[in-house]
């Protein structure tokens, strides 16, 4: 379980709270063997009918302990939950930090995007039931298990023992039985549901491809083999879990006889009262009812454990980008930049995509790096935005008092210099206005119609019956390929960065389109540091010079 014990490591926040969680927990639960065994003495003693004198302390005890016992559990309840949700919130962050780090521009290796959501969604927010139903249950069952052995082997000691034997099996042996009868069920049921997630988004990404080529019963087939596969392992936990409740009960049934056989004869002797017989075979029901909760937590941690596998698999991936311990500020603008001898590559088994680049930008200059497909624009593109590390060279941010080498500084830092037009931006399921305003959220609508107006896009806008409030669908799906890519220039021209870079502006658009878009850019960018990357190089004209990678 090397696994959930890295989860307690990566969140080290909130153990006061679980352990207050913990002490409300063993409060609760002291209080409800409290409550039946002064229940089980005043029902004892009443039948005797003493005087009313001599209940009372009795009853004010039942008193005290049913409503403390009701206080104590939502006391508990409340703490707990919000502890796991606070948790759970930490180890969410902690993730994205992670992502940010793994991720530059894609999914990890290996990583499709449904698996990773599965993990991201499904496997992170049930780790929540490692503190709410493992944890802190257990914690609680413990030390009220034992404080309630304690009591009963002060009244009858081989009825203690009894009650302990019987406890050990609940806590120990039941939840390896449960679980050997499992056989790994619970742990599968994690990665079948990020495969069947990952099939499902296919299936919905890839439909009209599928059904026009006929593939898409096969593909359906396979959704059913998963689901079958779910049900299946489903259906053995919970058999599983079934055999682990029966094994508890007898338990409790076995403890529960042997009190009472011990305990009459421990009256028979006159070694016990015969009101206490009612305590000592009453409390083993209630300790057990207490201790219910450990096969149900055996029951859980093959599959928490595989969660945690999971999570950590994508905290295990290699990071893309150191960030410095001490990073420096930048010079002061205008800005340009430096590249000397850089090479990169995306992980260290992976072939170099760069190799001895030299570029220099000149501020207000505009360049156009072109080759084709594979020749590593992109790459660059990830290295000046400090989204991948280079494996040699340098990268330096050039401005009128000196230069920094990206590497030494902030990568947020170096992203509030340079900014990014990529050629599949992407677009949300919102409006015009939402999407363009992402790159500056306290942008005045005046901005933002300067940026439309930067884009060319004014014109076209001010036609639409709603304007800025028009939707563009899924992935932009409602606008042309040049509209999609003009809102992106508007995003960029609003981020208003002194240094733009832009990845195949003009791909997948048809030559008029295409050409005009180019002028566009050109003219909406004079005066910044535009890095061009392309392999339509003879569309930029104007550009300052033009290098080949």
């Amino acid at each position: 379980m090397s696994a959930l014990a890295w989860v307690f490591r990566v969140v080290p926040s909130g153990r006061s709270r679980l352990l207050l969680a913990a002490l409300l927990g063993a409060l609760a639960a002291g209080a409800a063997i409290g409550l039946s065994a002064t229940a089980a003495w005043l029902i004892a003693r009443a039948s005797q009918h003493p005087p009313v004198l001599y209940l009372m302390v009795a009853i004010v005890a039942v008193r005290a302990f049913g409503l403390g016992r009701g206080v104590l559990r939502y006391a508990e309840r409340l703490v707990s939950h919000d502890t796991s949700f606070r948790l759970l919130g930490d180890l969410r962050v902690a993730t994205v930090v992670r992502l940010e780090r793994v991720l530059p521009i894609s999914a990890p290796r290996g990583l499709p995007s449904g698996e990773l959501l599965s993990r991201f969604v499904g496997d992170v927010d049930g780790l929540q039931d490692l503190w709410v139903r493992v944890a802190l249950p257990c914690a609680a069952a413990a030390v009220v298990g034992a404080g309630s052995v304690a009591l009963v082997a002060t009244l009858v000691p081989a009825a203690g023992l009894a009650l302990a034997v019987t406890l050990a099996a609940v806590a120990v042996v039941v939840p390896l039985v449960s679980t050997g009868l499992a056989r790994g069920a619970a742990g599968r049921l994690a990665p079948l549901r990020g495969a069947y997630q990952t099939e499902v988004l296919e299936v919905l990404d890839g439909a009209t491809e599928l059904a026009v080529y006929g593939a898409l019963p096969a593909r359906l087939d396979r959704l059913d083999e998963l689901d079958r596969a779910m049900v299946g392992a489903s259906a053995r936990s919970a058999a599983a879990a079934g055999a682990g409740s029966g094994l508890s009960a007898l338990a409790a049934g076995a403890a529960t006889w042997a009190a009472l056989w011990l305990g009459v004869g421990a009256v028979e002797h006159g070694a016990l009262a015969g009101v206490d017989l009612a305590v000592v075979a009453l409390v083993p029901l209630a300790a057990h009812e207490v201790l219910s909760t450990f096969p149900a937590a055996a029951q859980l941690l093959p599959a928490l454990a595989a969660s945690a596998r999971r999570v950590r698999e994508v905290f295990d991936q290699p990071a893309a980008v150191t960030e410095p311990s001490a990073p420096r500020g930048l010079p002061s603008g205008p800005y340009g930049l430096r590249v000397r001898g850089l090479r990169a590559r995306w992980s260290p088994d992976a072939p170099e995509v760069l190799r001895g680049v030299d570029l220099e930008l000149p501020p207000g200059s505009c360049t156009v790096a072109f080759g084709p497909s594979g020749s590593g624009k992109s790459t660059l593109a990830a290295v000046l935005l400090r989204l991948l590390d280079p494996s040699e060279g340098s990268v330096e941010i050039v401005g009128r008092d000196g230069s920094a080498d990206i590497t030494q500084v902030a990568g947020d830092d170096v992203r509030k210099v340079i900014g990014w037009c990529a050629q599949d931006a992407y677009l949300f399921d919102s409006t015009i206005e939402a999407n363009v305003r992402l790159a500056r959220p306290d942008a005045a609508p005046d901005r933002i119609r300067d940026a439309l107006r930067g884009a060319r896009l004014d014109a076209w806008i001010d036609a639409l019956p709603e304007g800025l409030d028009t939707r563009v669908g899924e992935h932009g799906t409602h606008l042309s390929g040049g509209q999609r890519q003009r809102i992106a220039l508007a995003r960029a021209l609003l981020a208003d960065r002194p240094i733009l870079v832009f990845d195949e502006p003009t791909e997948h658009l048809d030559e008029p389109t295409a050409a005009e878009l180019a002028a566009d850019l050109m003219d909406a960018t004079r005066g910044r540091t535009v890095l061009v990357l392309t392999h339509r190089a003879d569309l930029f004209r104007a550009a300052s010079r033009k290098v080949s990678l």
